[in-house]
């Protein structure tokens, strides 16, 4: 929780700025343009993870022609960049807890923009394989900070609507990052699109060293070091309820990257969609993800977080169903897949605010720690979902059989392990799966 009266601020001048105490969290007392501004950031450093996953799926089918590879391993650099970003959270999170938040977000993306530079002139699959974890490693130092910051400078009410309008960023993101590509790639080979990356990458960097203060004050700063990060996690791993949530929360992002992953491939190769409409394509599904997110604020007024989260779960694995039915039998060609992944999708967008927010609730006294191990576990079981779909043939069945198992996995440990409908109801869970 913010401390109540000062907010330190390390801009180029490094001057301390004395707010008074209003009753209101320091990011409230800051002067509206200054405010404004540094949400605007914080909406840029949440898009850089989106924007470096996705941007390049419409060149996966040119980068396994033009390095001689098969597409299961070309799809392994987005596992990569997945696993670069969970290993990345789990490293950073704590790192910026000790040291403060402006030092290792700078870092992490000058790190991502080196790697992003590095993979235009990369000549062989495995090396853009290793850059893409470098890149992700980088991202996830804009992810976690940008929701550290979140928390230091605003709690409360403050903090839940602006956690609704990043993940309104974050689900934009991925609409456009394909279609951003597409248009790439009509000017210059898929290499371009790491120019365009590494160019992002610089602008960011450059808007959060002018723009961001430092929010995390030299006396609330954790110095407990490896045993003190060692110990805040096996705090964490000891609770079940909250291990079975990130789990539930991981296998839905799994299904989610099967999508991500094989559809380029599906919708490209199997029915000869061009760049420009398998980017349309990815954008509808992205809408229907970011739709249920938002109607999930509707839906919280009405029921808890817990029964939304169980019967999401068991609706995305009826969808699940029947879009690996639809996908192996054919029925209904190119909608017959559509529809049913649509549906799926949808649900994964109600999933994924309320697990993570009825795991947060458990450990608000380590909500750092607790977030960072909900990140890395989200995008380290995502990332064993990209390189299954090409072990199984990169086709509609394939990914269908991904979606329907990540769903079929996470309804398992949901009704198993973390048993919502015997989780007690907290009032504070619907502003953080608002949040989230």
């Amino acid at each position: 929780m913010p401390v109540r009266g000062r907010l330190v601020v390390d801009v180029a001048e490094t001057r301390d700025l004395t707010l008074p105490d209003a009753g209101r969290s320091p990011g409230e007392l800051l002067p509206f343009g200054r405010r404004l501004r540094i949400v605007l950031v914080l909406g840029f450093l949440s898009a850089l993870g989106p924007l470096t996953i996705d941007m390049y799926l419409p060149s996966l089918p040119a980068i396994t022609t033009d390095l001689h590879a098969g597409a299961a391993a070309v799809q392994l650099t987005l596992t990569g960049t997945l696993v670069g970003l969970a290993v990345g959270q789990l490293l950073i999170g704590p790192l910026a807890d000790a040291v403060g938040r402006r030092v290792p977000l700078l870092a992490g993306i000058a790190v991502h923009v080196l790697a992003s530079v590095c993979c235009v002139f990369a000549p062989g699959l495995a090396l853009l394989g290793t850059l893409r974890v470098v890149q992700g490693l980088g991202a996830a130092a804009a992810a976690v900070i940008a929701m550290a910051i979140v928390r230091d400078l605003f709690d409360g009410t403050a903090a839940a609507r602006l956690f609704s309008r990043l993940m309104l960023v974050v689900g934009v993101a991925p609409i456009l990052a394909p279609t951003i590509g597409g248009l790439v790639l009509n000017w210059a080979s898929w290499r371009g699109v790491f120019v365009v990356l590494a160019a992002a990458g610089v602008a960011i960097m450059t808007a959060a060293a002018v723009v961001l203060p430092e929010t995390l004050p030299r006396e609330r700063r954790r110095n407990g070091g490896l045993r003190g990060t060692v110990r805040d996690y096996g705090s964490l791993f000891s609770d079940r309820v909250y291990v079975g949530l990130i789990l539930v929360a991981g296998l839905a992002m799994a299904a989610l990257i099967a999508y991500v992953s094989g559809s380029s491939f599906v919708f490209q190769d199997e029915f000869h969609l061009s760049e420009q409409q398998f980017a349309l394509i990815f954008a509808s599904g992205a809408i229907g993800l970011i739709g249920a997110t938002q109607c999930n604020v509707l839906l919280l007024r009405r029921w808890s977080a817990q029964r939304i989260l169980a019967g999401s779960l068991l609706a995305g694995l009826g969808f699940g169903l029947i879009l690996l039915l639809t996908a192996a039998t054919g029925l209904g060609g190119l909608f017959g897949v559509l529809v049913p992944l649509w549906l799926v999708l949808a649900m994964v967008g109600l999933v994924m605010p309320n697990a993570p927010a009825l795991a947060l609730s458990r450990h608000g006294e380590a909500a750092g720690t607790a977030a960072a191990l909900l990140g890395a576990v989200q995008f380290g079981v995502g990332a064993l979902a990209a390189p299954l779909v090409g072990v199984l043939g990169v086709g509609a069945v394939a990914m269908a059989i991904v979606v329907f198992g990540g769903m079929l996995a996470a309804t398992a440990v949901g009704f198993l392990v973390v048993r919502p409908h015997r989780l007690p109801v907290d009032d504070t869970v619907p502003a953080l799966a608002v949040a989230h």
